[in-house]
């Protein structure tokens, strides 16, 4: 009589045991995709706060390009408004297409081109969006280990219980939109 209950309750035990585990495992994959996207929140920020003065320079030259510079600011501040991981990279994307077409305006600008203060921030900008690159690809992989250990058999019991949604990805929606701004030094 006394063997059945030792054995129900170190079966209890052991149960308890792996659900800690596979709990513990999940907020630790958790906490490393909000990491991770904090990583890609801080080059972000830094691409927002290039920006002001990427235009404020231009401005000087490119006084009958108001349309082109203002629909620059206007996605810079739709992308700082952005919360969320969808909202965020459909706003980023939007900004990414204001800043290609600002960098087409800018080749009938020789002067702006040569510029020495521009060529400075266009270089920023160009290693900022690089890092932003490998900061998305850093989220992202963070993002499948996390999805894979909610959905997979067994971490979705835990998962199911304990209310764990899955990690959104990071992605650029239009394969036009994926090109990085182009930065010419000729």
């Amino acid at each position: 009589m006394m063997i059945p209950l030792l054995v129900i309750v170190a079966a209890g035990v052991m149960l308890a045991l792996w659900a800690m585990g596979v709990y513990n495992t999940l907020v630790r994959l958790r906490n490393a995709v909000k990491n991770a996207w904090s990583q890609i929140d801080v080059q972000l920020k830094r691409r927002h706060d290039l920006i002001p003065n990427l235009v404020e320079t231009a401005k000087g030259y490119m006084q009958h390009e108001r349309q082109t510079l203002e629909s620059v600011v206007q996605a810079r501040n739709l992308a700082r408004g952005a919360s969320g991981v969808g909202e965020q990279s459909k706003a980023e994307s939007g900004l990414s297409q204001a800043l290609n077409n600002f960098f087409v305006v800018v080749e009938q600008y020789p002067d702006l081109k040569a510029n020495q203060n521009f060529l400075q921030i266009q270089e920023e900008l160009t290693s900022t969006e690089n890092r932003i690159g490998f900061a998305r690809q850093a989220y992202n992989d963070a993002v499948m280990t996390f999805n894979n250990k909610v959905e997979m058999f067994p971490g979705n019991l835990v998962a199911g219980a304990f209310s764990f949604p899955k990690a959104e990805f990071f992605e650029i929606e239009n394969a036009a939109e994926r090109d990085v701004p182009k930065v010419s030094f000729s």
